[in-house]
């Protein structure tokens, strides 16, 4: 079976020896990962694991919860990573009220700029959505049909209800190890709900641990066959064909995970 983590974040410092890492990545049977940049530092460094790695792809943008670290400038340096051959989204990008010194204004307008950046270039995002799904859903009602290429709500978190009407409008969902817990009982109904080929598997690595590694940090992409087993589980379908289902949607929305050689 061919494995993809559609999201995770690949550093030298949760690790430790990074070529260890992803070595058991592949022996584990994930063949393709993409790694997240959400500043400018670790855009910088996902590209450069991306250019060493031929199986590892990378992301570039700005999370909503590290924008004390934007300056003016920073979003043509995102431009200039998006058009690299292997930088297949920008993201990770989006909203977060989870914390009490949340700057709303300021989150919507990096946002809105980055969305309006991927419409330029043609490129898709990679959407972070918490304590937020009103205002998510109501800035995805205008934005994504102008967002040709796609979008992912990444470890999607909202309602069934939510999760349909994002479907309408054409998003993708990925789903990490919390859908794997007993409890997770909103995750599991959208992974029963959603049509087969709008779902993606990730990791969101050193984060979310699966139910079998619960509070183990950190988590690495090999949980990607648990969380994939999983969801062939809720869906009543074989690993196999969860699997290829999830290879292929992922191949459908980043254009840019073709095998690169140099």
């Amino acid at each position: 079976m061919n494995f993809i983590d559609v999201h995770c974040h690949i550093n030298g410092g949760d690790y430790g020896n990074v070529d260890g890492l992803l070595k058991r990545v592949q022996s584990a049977g994930v063949k393709k990962i993409i790694t997240v940049g959400f500043d400018l530092p670790s855009t910088e460094y996902c590209c450069k694991l991306a250019e060493k790695y031929p199986f590892v792809y990378f992301t570039a943008g700005f999370h909503p919860t590290e924008l004390k670290k934007y300056r003016a400038g920073d979003l043509d340096k995102i431009a200039e990573y998006a058009v690299h051959e292997k930088c297949v989204a920008i993201g990770e990008i989006g909203l977060d009220y989870h914390y009490p010194d949340t700057d709303k204004p300021l989150q919507s307008e990096l946002f809105l700029k980055q969305l309006e950046l991927a419409e330029k270039l043609n490129i898709p995002v990679q959407i972070h959505s918490r304590d937020c799904a009103e205002d998510m859903l109501d800035i995805l009602k205008e934005y994504a049909p102008r967002l040709k290429a796609g979008a992912l709500l990444h470890c999607y978190s909202h309602s069934v209800e939510i999760a349909k009407e994002l479907e309408k409008l054409g998003l993708y969902f990925s789903f990490g190890g919390t859908s794997t817990y007993s409890g997770s009982k909103k995750a599991k109904r959208c992974i029963a709900a959603l049509s087969a080929d709008r779902l993606l598997t990730e990791t969101d690595s050193p984060y979310l641990a699966p139910a079998s590694k619960y509070g183990a940090f950190p988590n690495t992409p090999e949980s990607i066959p648990e969380i994939l087993n999983n969801m062939a589980a809720i869906r009543g379908v074989s690993s196999e064909e969860m699997a290829d289902t999830v290879w292929a949607n992922a191949h459908k929305l980043f254009k840019k995970l073709v095998d690169i050689c140099h």
